[in-house]
């Protein structure tokens, strides 16, 4: 089973990713500048409050002048009038940039995820990666909008306020910057702890999304088996330890959160406390002091929520390390700088000295040197784990010989564009997959600009346009996730619709048909006969009937050809192919291979 993405320690932990981070933003600067001018205006006016409540106080004990007390209640009303409007404009604003942002990264994202090499896939579980272009990338847009907002809504407080304190009365500041000292530390350290268990409890979750993706995707063996309770319980063994990881994330949020909401209203009472020695002192006019409450609940406050925001921005980089580790893995398959195009090749393929490994010091290819001429049809056999699936997805560069060579048309394939050379490639594989749309949309995957008369003749010559045409809706008709609504030799026969309209020189075919009756098997090995003439052909065989149309057969055995030759040369030498050959192959007579060996015109 593939392993999950590593979970290495983040990196995301210096100037340079925060840079990195807040690249995403660029685009949208205009924007942002936008909301934040919104928000520094709607920060003012929360500043002017405290003010304007000072000289209303005046106005009632000091002057007792009802015009001015009745202006200054209209202005207060002005204000937080405008306030709700730049408050109103600068979360719709941020709105807008956050979704741009979850578009813009989700995208670059799935790009990135398209242009990795197959081992990536191999190697890792597809919810894993659901995960990360999902639940990571909302984390992401928090920080990116919401959070940096709220920074620097929370900072305009605070230093507006301590600025203004100090205007007022420059002893309270150094008294309220002792005790923001002790607020930061407290913060710091609840902060790297609310990292390490978001990490974690994200880690959790994706688990749980893999057991989802793979419980949902292999909906058929999973009745076939009646293995839902199974499924059931291990969707929810795995959901009890992403709870479990919630709890312990969420009883350190309340705990930061509740302490810092001790230490915020903490320190607003030790404000007023010497706010109280002040104006006992005579060094403060007692009006003021509620203008200091005020300003010592938003200096309280902003102190409050920076703390929290920090432990969300740490908490957050669990989530970002998550989105650029995707983002910083490189291909291990890539076109070399200035490759040129494959221009269209006659069909000869060559492998020269080809070994691999898919992990280092364990080849699975040995040295291998085979020759397969234009036109011709090569069938692949021997027994499982013999290399024959790795030597088929060499030729389009899936993967990359360890050393030695694969050519087409005597051109070494890594000097060329891979789009170049795939485009000259049709591939049939076993595990025939469909997408989850119409069978005209999934014909036309072969190549996208064909018109109808294109689709309808490549379903005809793929034996495939009669069952069509019975269904339903025709060509509109759904075929379900994975081609679920159709039967096995249905999906195979759209596969070679989609690869004869492609019209490649090269056919890749790991033919499937021991699973098919009698009838589909007829239908689908006619279609493959069809797809196959004229073309070059690399089969990996399972069955007779596929063996008897090849010009020539490859017998690998780990990881090396030990046999080659015609169907009846190699049952002569009685080696390997003949012993599989009486094993594997001996339930179609005689007269059947006769007649599937004719059917192909010999180059």
């Amino acid at each position: 089973m593939p392993s999950p993405i590593p979970n290495q320690q983040s990196k995301i932990q210096n100037p340079n990713d925060w840079r990195r981070l807040l690249h995403y933003l660029w685009p949208y600067r205009r924007q942002m500048a936008l909301a934040v001018a919104m928000l520094a205006g709607s920060s003012a006016i929360g500043l002017a409050f405290p003010l304007v409540i000072v000289r209303l106080l005046d106005a009632v004990l000091q002057q007792q002048n009802l015009t001015l007390l009745n202006g200054l209640a209209l202005a207060l009303l002005g204000m937080f009038l405008l306030q709700a409007l730049l408050t109103f404009g600068q979360s719709y604003t941020l709105n807008v940039i956050g979704e741009r942002i979850v578009l813009d990264l989700r995208v670059a994202l799935y790009r990135h995820l398209q242009s990795l090499s197959l081992d990536f896939f191999a190697n890792r579980r597809t919810g894993e990666i659901l995960s990360r272009l999902s639940s990571d990338v909302t984390q992401v847009r928090a920080v990116l909008t919401n959070n940096i907002t709220q920074l620097l809504s929370s900072l305009i407080a605070l230093v507006g306020s301590v600025t203004i304190v100090f205007l007022l009365n420059p002893r309270l500041v150094g008294f309220v910057l002792v005790l923001a000292l002790g607020v930061v530390a407290v913060a710091a350290s609840f902060g790297r702890m609310l990292q390490r268990l978001s990490t974690r409890a994200q880690d959790e979750l994706a688990t749980a999304t893999v057991a989802v993706e793979e419980g949902l995707q292999g909906i058929r063996v999973v009745k076939s088996f009646a293995r839902e309770r199974y499924e059931v319980e291990r969707y929810t063994a795995a959901m009890q330890r992403t709870l479990g990881a919630s709890l312990r994330l969420a009883l350190l949020r309340s705990a930061f959160g509740g302490l810092m909401a001790f230490l915020g209203f903490s320190g607003i009472a030790a404000i007023l406390w010497f706010s109280g020695r002040e104006v006992l002192a005579g060094r403060l006019a007692f009006s003021t002091i509620s203008g200091f409450l005020i300003y010592a609940i938003t200096i309280g406050a902003a102190l409050g929520q920076l703390s929290g925001l920090y432990g969300q921005f740490r908490e957050a980089l669990g989530a970002v390390r998550r989105v650029f580790e995707i983002l910083d893995t490189s291909p291990s398959v890539t076109d070399a700088p200035g490759a040129p195009d494959l221009p269209p090749v006659a069909g000869a393929i060559s492998f020269e000295n080809v070994s691999f490994a898919y992990e280092p010091g364990r080849e699975v290819l040995h040295q291998v040197a085979l020759a397969v001429h234009p036109g011709e049809i090569v069938a692949l056999v021997g027994p499982s784990g013999a290399g024959k699936s790795t030597l088929f997805n060499l030729i389009p560069r899936f993967y990359d010989p360890t050393s030695g060579m694969v050519a087409i048309d005597g051109v070494d394939a890594r000097t060329v564009t891979q789009r170049s050379l795939r485009a000259q490639i049709g591939l049939v594989p076993q595990e025939t997959m469909l997408f989850g749309g119409t069978i005209r949309e999934n014909i036309a995957y072969g190549r996208l600009d064909a018109d109808e008369a294109d689709i309808v003749a490549a379903a005809r010559a793929a034996n495939a346009h009669e069952f069509i045409m019975a269904t339903a809706h025709g060509y509109d008709t759904i075929v379900g996730e994975r081609g679920i609504k159709l039967s096995g030799g249905q999906r195979q026969r759209i596969a070679i619709a989609r690869a004869m309209l492609k019209d490649p020189r090269i056919l890749l075919l790991d033919e499937a048909t021991s699973s098919l009756d009698s009838e589909s098997e007829a239908l689908v090995q006619e279609a493959l006969e069809r797809l196959m003439r004229g073309r070059t052909a690399v089969i990996i065989a399972h069955r007779l009937s596929t063996v008897a149309i090849a010009h020539r057969i490859v017998v690998l055995d780990r990881g090396r050809i030990v046999e080659q030759g015609s169907h009846a040369e190699l049952l002569a030498r009685q080696g390997m192919y003949a012993r599989l050959y009486a094993l594997q192959f001996r339930e179609l007579d005689t007269g059947a291979e006769e007649a599937a060996a004719a059917s192909i015109e010999q180059p």
